[in-house]
């Protein structure tokens, strides 16, 4: 069966961090709708004023933090003293588990383009040790379609394998569809998948999509996105929804309020590390 819309959200222009101008598209009130989704941040300028202030050092706990950088470059630095940069089509990909603390800075480019999102971990996997890793342009398969390309940022995709999560299954895609351009793909029946359009827009199931909207699909094993009059690029991710509590409180979520009240006590009473982070 076909999935088509069953929720849209277009984003609105903010700034977070130090003054990081971005668009918000998904935050806590549409932790339901996306789930296990739970944020997605786009940035997009030519501008380096809107993003040098970067993201200063600040804590997570509970989730996994996704940064795509299609065009530009993010500097991670963490509190147990990792450093790593990505930059043109490169992936962070950072578990904070237990808890983490660090920053994200971002070097002048000609042109920043890319998302975070976080997504949730599930309730037994909360307090799992942390660990960051980054996925390479080489390490990341590609193919081209008639009227475009895919590449595999995580999960599988028709025999071609990306980097591969250990607590939630994730097939992530970045394609790019020419003008005029479809593609067709396999989602699984089990699975929840949601759309984003990067740049341009598409039509899924006879409705338009614009520019910067994320749309959470209906029921169904497949999907049909066709662009139309102007080039495209759209993440597409697929995961398991895990229909768990959701308990937001800034940079933390965890499944009730009394675990999100002893997070924040462990940050007040220096405790918040519980292990060590691996970086690979």
């Amino acid at each position: 069966m076909e999935r088509t819309i069953k929720k849209a959200v277009q984003g609105f222009r903010t700034t977070d961090g130090a003054g990081v101008h971005l668009v918000r598209v998904l935050g806590n009130r549409t932790t339901e709708d996306f789930d296990p989704i739970l944020m997605l941040d786009s940035f997009d300028s030519r501008n380096p004023d809107d993003y040098t202030a970067g993201f200063p050092m600040h804590p997570h706990r509970g989730i996994e933090t996704i940064s795509y950088v299609v065009s530009g470059t993010m500097r991670h630095k963490d509190s147990l003293g990792n450093t790593d940069d990505i930059s043109d089509g490169e992936v962070q990909w950072m578990t904070a588990g237990s808890g983490i603390l660090h920053e994200e800075l971002i070097p002048a480019s000609p042109r920043l383009l890319g998302v975070q999102l976080w997504l949730n971990l599930p309730a037994a996997d909360k307090m799992t040790a942390p660990a960051y890793h980054s996925v390479r342009r080489d390490d990341i398969p590609e193919k081209a379609f008639p009227g475009g390309t895919l590449r595999v940022l995580a999960g599988s995709c028709e025999g071609m394998s990306g980097f591969q999560p250990s607590h939630l299954p994730l097939d992530y895609y970045d394609i790019r569809l020419e003008r005029d351009a479809e593609i067709s793909l396999a989602t699984g029946s089990d699975r929840a998948v949601m759309i984003f359009t990067l740049l341009g827009e598409v039509t899924i199931g006879g409705r338009n999509i614009p520019e910067k909207t994320a749309v959470r699909l209906t029921e169904g094993d497949s999907v049909t996105i066709k662009s139309g009059a102007s080039l495209a690029c759209v993440l597409f991710l697929s995961s398991r929804a895990l229909k768990e509590p959701v308990c937001w409180g800034g940079p933390i979520v965890m499944n009730t309020r009394e675990e999100l009240q002893q997070a924040f006590k462990d940050l007040d009473t220096g405790s918040f590390l519980k292990n060590e982070v691996s970086y690979q």
